[in-house]
């Protein structure tokens, strides 16, 4: 009886081995260049701008530079910010998309919870409705939005009590905040979604315990099950704020003489070209004119300050953002 060499048999495990180590490390190093690749083509325009905002114009016609400036300067950043009056507009708008944020946070928890937990006719119907102005778009709403907050009238109570039409509420925040306070505002159908399938993977014994307990469904609701509801809540109230944020198409149509960031951002290039000339002190009007190359250099730079809120923002919480989308329903 023959019996296979033994050293035979260590050296096709070694090759084995260094097979499988081969292969491990070819694909870690694919994987490391993709990742960088995908990093290279979303932080290259931030790179971007980065450099552009400390360029001085002289540098703009140096075809040896590229990316690092050789005149540093902080004029671009100073002129951005007197052209967007900045402080005061980034205060407007952080006041406003908070907001909106937490109001639909808390209407589109309810209504979630409502949808998850209760059971009613119509129920089915009124969530495949929820879930249809997730696929409309805004669009198609915007004239009868519009017409119904520029003669806003609850049940006609207005114009039953008064004779009038109803309250004007466009160019003011009354719009953005009654559809946020209603679970109607900008994407709200996604969040009670989120909420809802977030409410209906919770056991329910914890609310047979709290029925029995003498607690009701209101008190339920606010003792028990949103306290728990946390990873919903960080990526709702995150989603919210950066949309609200970053929102242009709801803010011109409320909100078009409003100082908000977005508002302000879509006009930049037509008011850099109005005020720059009166900043930089060398006279107004249509006749003086100004270098278009520096005039796109101070948009950049405007661009770069409107998102340097949101960037600052996901550096503090990407990591509590990344496990509550891993624990919410928008995976499962």
């Amino acid at each position: 009886m023959k019996f296979p060499d033994l050293q035979d048999e260590v050296i096709v495990i070694r090759m084995q081995k260094a097979r499988n180590k081969t292969a491990s490390l070819l694909w870690l190093i694919f994987r490391y260049i993709l990742i960088i690749g995908i990093s290279f083509v979303i932080l290259y325009p931030i790179l971007q701008q980065l450099s552009v905002a400390f360029k001085d114009k002289t540098d703009i016609y140096n075809p040896t530079i590229y990316m690092i400036p050789v005149h540093f300067t902080m004029e671009n950043l100073r002129y951005a910010m007197a052209v967007l009056d900045y402080w005061p507009l980034l205060k407007n708008t952080l006041i406003f998309a908070a907001s909106t944020t937490l109001l639909q946070a808390a209407s589109c928890s309810l209504a979630g919870y409502g949808f998850a937990r209760f059971n009613f006719k119509g129920k089915n119907i009124l969530f495949t409705l929820v879930v249809l102005t997730i696929l409309i778009p805004s669009s198609t709403l915007m004239v009868p939005m519009y017409i119904h907050f520029r003669s806003f009238d609850l049940l006609g109570i207005i114009h039953l009590t008064t004779g009038k039409d109803g309250i004007n509420m466009l160019n003011t925040y009354g719009p953005s905040l009654i559809t946020a306070a209603f679970a109607n505002g900008l994407k709200s159908g996604l969040y009670i979604y989120i909420f809802r399938q977030f409410f209906r993977g919770m056991p329910g014994e914890i609310e047979e315990a709290a029925l029995i307990d003498g607690a009701g469904g209101i008190r339920t609701f606010f003792a028990i099950m949103l306290p728990n509801a946390v990873p919903p809540l960080i990526t709702v109230i995150l989603f919210a704020f950066v949309w609200q944020y970053n929102d242009i198409f709801y803010a011109s149509l409320f909100n078009s003489a409003s100082d908000l960031m977005s508002i302000k951002v879509s006009s930049l290039p037509a008011d850099v070209n109005q005020y720059l000339p009166g900043i930089m002190g060398i006279g107004s009007g249509t006749n003086v004119k100004v270098d278009p190359n520096q005039v796109s250099m101070i948009v950049d730079t405007g661009i770069l300050l409107a998102i340097t809120p949101l960037i600052a923002m996901y550096l503090f919480v990407q990591r509590f953002f990344v496990e509550s989308v891993e624990r919410s329903g928008v995976v499962g």
